[in-house]
């Protein structure tokens, strides 16, 4: 659809601030930006103070851009969030956005930037399925089966790949594009797994293992997306590395937040967008009244979940309405247990780190980083568990997370203190975990990334390294360099 197009470069802004080649030598952009009132109608406004629509203003910012960041609600993070009025003696547990695998350029990149580490995290050392109590070494060693029919000594996940291994070697024998390989992107990971003969057992593990990474289950997941990922790597497994940023994720969003400044506006809900003859207005929301701001392009950096209820005017493309509507997302639940003692490290505990087929799905000790006798158990839930458990009290979710608890650890009962519970389905300005790769939904991710002037589009939902802080960051990049380069 055809829209007057405002364009700002670099050189339009500096004639429009009246800057000489004196003050350009001796001040960057940024501090020029801050320095001169810029015009409202250079404005860029950015929806959303998540990684993405931080990264993006942080980047825009320092390059003398006017940028303007509408945030919901009262802090910034978006699905990063990292609780501590929760627990005693400063402890603290990530509720959102957790883990910074090792090929997480653009996180480890800023982080860098901003001085702040990255703390390796435990890997997996106990299982607890069906009852039954296995240590990770006697897995490993082959001394202990799975109790599932069909599933292969010496390993925890992969145990789907032998029944996809001739969809596996089409794709690096015809390549990706093949018609046979993107017909999987009509039947679901349940489908498939049952066409090359696996047992409802392996899918049912599957729906433990790598269906709670995505936070849904195989019925709603892409075979196609299965199948890539082992292409491209060997999948998630119990040895991939995992790390999060000492002292909480939560450090990163405030580090971009910090050099930012006032340039966010907290508890601004973006209710409507008009484009005009000279630009936008933006409509928000405050606690106490309604306000209309000007700008010439805007940053869409929210979920799509929320994007949705946004009204453009004019509005956008059919096919990104579309996808916009009908992008998949799962369900996730994340709970934290304060426990008086860490008895999970006693000689006799089955570990530190364990899968389980119980309601907690991963729960694992998360205060290694921290001192003192209290400590943190920390449970990563999604698919139909964590819808369950959302649809419940917050006081019957701590009941279950207690009970599966002892049903891990048998003393557990004996040093409970308290928990806390986030899902993230429920929270108002997210309504979503993180995308994921529906059934016939393989072009989603290339639609919803694509700019239509006046509007630019970022999120983990259009990162190719979708579902992380790394995307999210990623496509923050994407949409600041766009800008730049017109």
């Amino acid at each position: 659809m055809a829209r007057n197009k405002v364009e700002l470069t670099r050189r339009s802004f500096l004639k429009k601030s009246s800057v000489s080649a004196t003050l350009l030598t001796a001040f960057p952009y940024s501090v020029l930006a801050n320095a001169f009132n810029v015009s409202d109608d250079n404005r860029i406004l950015v929806i959303g103070a998540g990684l993405a629509g931080l990264s993006c203003a942080y980047e825009l910012d320092r390059a003398g851009y006017n940028v303007m960041v509408l945030e919901a609600k009262s802090h910034p993070g978006g699905r990063v969030r990292t609780y501590r009025d929760s627990f005693a003696d400063n402890l603290y547990a990530e509720m959102g956005a957790e883990y910074v695998d090792s090929s997480d350029e653009y996180v480890k990149k800023y982080c860098k930037h901003f001085e702040l580490s990255i703390l390796p995290a435990k890997q997996y050392d106990g299982i607890y399925v069906r009852n039954k109590h296995i240590n990770m070494d006697d897995l490993r060693s082959g001394k202990v089966k799975l109790p599932f029919d069909g599933a292969m000594r010496g390993k925890l996940f992969g145990q789907e790949v032998k029944y996809i291994q001739k969809w596996i070697d089409l794709v690096k024998k015809e390549g990706i594009d093949s018609k046979k390989v993107q017909s999987l992107d009509k039947l679901s990971v349940q489908q498939l797994l049952k066409k090359g003969g696996a047992p409802n057992d392996i899918i049912d593990l599957y729906t433990y293992l790598n269906a709670t990474e995505s936070t849904t289950v195989p019925s709603k997941m892409s075979a196609l997306s299965m199948v890539l990922s082992h292409v491209k790597t060997s999948g998630f497994s119990e040895n991939t590395v995992e790390g999060r940023i000492l002292g909480g994720n939560d450090m990163l969003p405030k580090a971009f937040a910090k050099k930012l400044g006032s340039k966010i506006k907290y508890n601004h809900a973006v209710n409507s967008i008009n484009t005009t003859s000279t630009g936008l207005e933006l409509n928000f929301s405050t606690k106490t009244n309604n306000y209309t701001v000007k700008g010439i392009k805007c940053v869409f950096a929210v979920p799509t979940t929320i994007l949705k209820n946004i009204k453009v005017n004019p509005g956008l493309s059919r096919e990104k309405s579309y996808c916009i509507q009908n992008l998949s997302y799962g369900h996730v639940m994340k709970i934290a247990m304060q426990f008086q003692k860490r008895f999970w490290d006693s000689n006799n505990s089955i570990g530190q780190r364990v899968f389980t087929d119980t309601p907690l799905r991963r729960v694992y000790h998360f205060s290694i980083d921290q001192p003192g006798p209290r400590g943190i158990l920390l449970s990563f839930t999604s698919g139909d568990d964590a819808l369950k458990l959302g649809s419940m009290s917050e006081n019957s979710r701590m009941k279950i997370a207690k009970k599966s608890c002892k049903n891990i650890w048998s003393d557990s009962d004996d040093y409970w203190e308290n928990g806390i519970s986030k899902y993230w389905n429920e929270d108002k300005w997210i309504k979503a975990s993180y995308s994921l790769k529906g059934i016939d939904q393989k072009g989603y991710r290339g639609i919803l990334a694509k700019t239509e002037e006046p509007f630019y589009f970022a999120g983990e939902h259009t990162a190719i390294n979708y579902a992380s802080m790394n995307g999210a960051i990623e496509s923050g990049i994407r949409v600041s360099n766009n800008i730049i380069k017109k």
